[in-house]
């Protein structure tokens, strides 16, 4: 991976650990998910006169991805509504790399080097070792914890699909924009549909958290999208989850949040392997 493809998925990680605090605006997980996606769909819809449409062979991936998004959206929110926060979170971002790192060597062919798979490994297991020894709590509950799996299950197909969708497209921008604008209209449409015209009413006064939530939204995984076709998708996909030890930063340094010894061995361990990564 070279030093400059490095450098943007490690911005677009520490952008994506701040939309993440963002969520935290008082509505409940489901709507201020689907308000950002929203802001980052109307933000996405402005510029789409700038890109070309994308070609035929993009269609079916950005169909997917839609599809894959809103079970993402719909699954996290419900994770989030029966498991603590510092658990749940590193669980569904953990576990992905791992799933992209199999399909991506058995499927399709995209094999880094060992160093870079030490480095897949590394990272997400001081994410799991956060979730499970970090977090302040003994126990997820059950719901949480299946909801949290599923979650990571989304996250590495659609991850897969917008690596793959890119490719195909040969232009990853025109890609990322026509992406958000499909998913802030999917999402706008499922929440009209599971609690009526007044919810989207009612976020409507949330518009500057959303707009700014999906701003930061859109330039975190547009750098990941860019940089799967620039380096193999597995490192790339493992080195967005390095989002975890910014959201530990975030946490400590601006919600006043207390570092145990446990979240910190588990942050050293997560920066390990961000290095082993950049060396593979």
């Amino acid at each position: 991976m070279s030093p400059e493809v490095f450098a943007i998925v490690l911005c677009g990680a520490a952008l994506h650990a701040g939309w993440n605090a963002l969520v935290r605006v008082g509505l409940d997980r489901l709507l201020a998910v689907t308000l950002i996606q929203i802001g980052g769909g109307v933000l996405a819809l402005g510029l789409l006169p700038l890109v070309s449409v994308p070609g035929a062979a993009a269609w079916p991936w950005l169909a997917l991805s839609a599809v894959l998004h809103v079970g993402y959206n719909v699954f996290l929110a419900r994770a989030y509504a029966s498991g603590d926060f510092g658990q749940v979170y590193p669980i569904a971002r953990g576990s992905a790399p791992l799933i992209v790192a199999l399909v991506g060597l058995m499927a399709l062919g995209d094999q880094p080097s060992l160093v870079g798979y030490s480095g897949v490994v590394l990272l997400s297991g001081g994410i799991w070792w956060m979730a499970v020894r970090g977090a302040g709590v003994t126990r997820l509950p059950r719901t949480g914890l299946v909801s949290a799996l599923i979650t990571s299950v989304f996250i590495a197909s659609y991850t897969l699909s917008d690596g793959l969708g890119a490719r195909a497209n040969h232009d990853a921008i025109g890609y990322i924009l026509w992406l958000f604008a499909l998913n802030g209209l999917c999402m706008g449409l499922l929440l009209w549909a599971m609690r009526g015209r007044r919810t989207l009413a009612a976020i409507a006064g949330h518009y500057r958290v959303g707009l700014a939530g999906g701003a930061m939204s859109m330039a975190a995984y547009g750098a990941t999208i860019w940089a799967m076709s620039q380096a193999p998708i597995a490192m790339v996909a493992a080195l967005r989850e390095s989002s975890v030890l910014f959201a530990l930063a975030i946490s400590a340094l601006f919600l006043g949040e207390r570092l145990s010894r446990q979240r910190l061995v588990a942050g050293l361990i997560i920066l390990i392997g961000v290095v082993v990564l950049r060396l593979g």
